[in-house]
């Protein structure tokens, strides 16, 4: 279904959203019998954080890998929320404004403080009739874009996402793809950096002061950026993808993590599954390239977990939740199934002892935080 339709017919996807009676059932059988005490955010600093660490994350619902049915990605969305989720992450890039405009459709209903909602300035886009790209967007692209981290580019992107999201406020900003991995800036990102230091974050601080956003920061692959933000100006939060998961996080565990915690800064952890290797799918973040070792590192996280009788989905989001630094964890889903595994991975105990074998086995890293037993 191309997005023209998807819009006129968003009073029959509301309908199918209702027919699902099963979610409601499974979320509250769920919510009776596990808590998700040790993953809320009450009490950890004073800068903003989203109430519960538990995310949605809106990559599938813009076409990421597959052209995604519109009911089937509303109907994840509900089926996160009524498995207790409340943070709901986007971005204009994902699938062009098309991620954007989905998840508005659900949330734009629901009471504003109820929810927490982020999305990512440095594009504009740009009405395009059937937009070329050969990457990760599937399926009809009616927008193109241009890179903008001027003080206007960020108002003007936000004003932007306010209307296809159909809200009001966001709660986080995100300064997206201004990274060293960003192929479009030819290795050219510090040039691009700069004029965000000049615009997009003293205008993202204003928005802050001014009640349109709670906080801002950067939404990035590489640990670069942030380091260097952290510097230069007063970010509240950074969403850090790619770099904090049971198969790579030296990094940010040693490097990013104290250097924000210094500064009350939180860190959103993106690709928790590293886009959905640690899920069953046959691919690895987002290139289509498996680093070496990767496949031999799961192989042996899988003995271990057969071991302690763990799914590995359920112990890659625990371990990604688990430092107190850590303010939100944003796996994605297109189906209803897949979302309620997301959120019923935050509600299950693990055993101590899986976190001790894999750390004897050098697996995980000896001081990297694990969940409560």
């Amino acid at each position: 279904m191309e997005r023209r339709t998807f819009l006129k017919n968003s009073g029959l996807a509301a309908a199918g959203l209702m027919a699902s009676s099963a979610v409601p059932a499974f979320a509250s059988q769920l919510l009776k019998e596990n808590s998700m005490e040790q993953f809320d955010n009450s009490g950890l600093g004073k800068r903003f954080r989203p109430k519960n660490k538990s995310g949605f994350g809106g990559v599938a619902l813009g076409n990421g890998f597959n052209a995604n049915p519109d009911i089937e990605c509303l109907q994840s969305i509900e089926a996160a929320w009524n498995a207790g989720v409340r943070y709901f992450d986007t971005s204009p890039w994902y699938g062009l404004g098309l991620s954007e405009h989905r998840m508005g459709l659900f949330l734009k209903d629901k009471k504003r403080d109820e929810f927490t909602l982020s999305s990512k300035i440095g594009r504009i886009l740009k009405p395009h009739d059937d937009f070329k790209l050969d990457g990760l967007w599937k399926g009809k692209l009616n927008f193109s874009y241009d890179y903008d981290y001027s003080a206007a580019g960020a108002r003007k992107s936000v004003e932007d996402s306010l209307q296809r999201l159909g809200v009001a406020s966001l709660d986080i900003v995100f300064i997206h793809d201004l990274s060293p991995d960003n192929k479009d800036m030819k290795g050219d990102w510090e040039k691009y950096f700069d004029i965000a230091a000049k615009g997009a974050m003293p205008e993202l601080i204003k928005m802050r002061e001014e009640g349109l956003i709670k906080g801002w920061g950067f939404g990035v692959n590489t640990i670069e950026p942030i380091l260097k933000a952290i510097e230069v100006s007063d970010p509240d939060v950074f969403l850090s993808a790619c770099q904090y998961s049971l198969i790579h996080h030296k990094d940010d565990l040693n490097k990013v993590f104290p250097k924000a915690a210094e500064k009350d800064i939180s860190i959103v952890v993106g690709a928790p599954l590293c886009a959905g290797f640690l899920s069953g799918k046959d691919r690895y973040l987002y290139n289509g390239d498996f680093p070496a070792g990767v496949k031999e590192k799961l192989a042996s996280l899988q003995r271990v977990a057969n071991n302690h009788k763990v799914d590995i989905r359920t112990a890659a989001l625990q371990f990604a939740a688990a430092p107190d630094v850590v303010s939100g964890v944003i796996p994605g889903a297109h189906t209803v199934k897949q979302a309620q595994e997301n959120a019923a991975s935050f509600k299950v105990k693990i055993p101590a002892g899986f976190w001790a074998e894999l750390k004897k086995e050098k697996l995980i890293e000896e001081n990297a935080p694990v969940p409560k037993g």
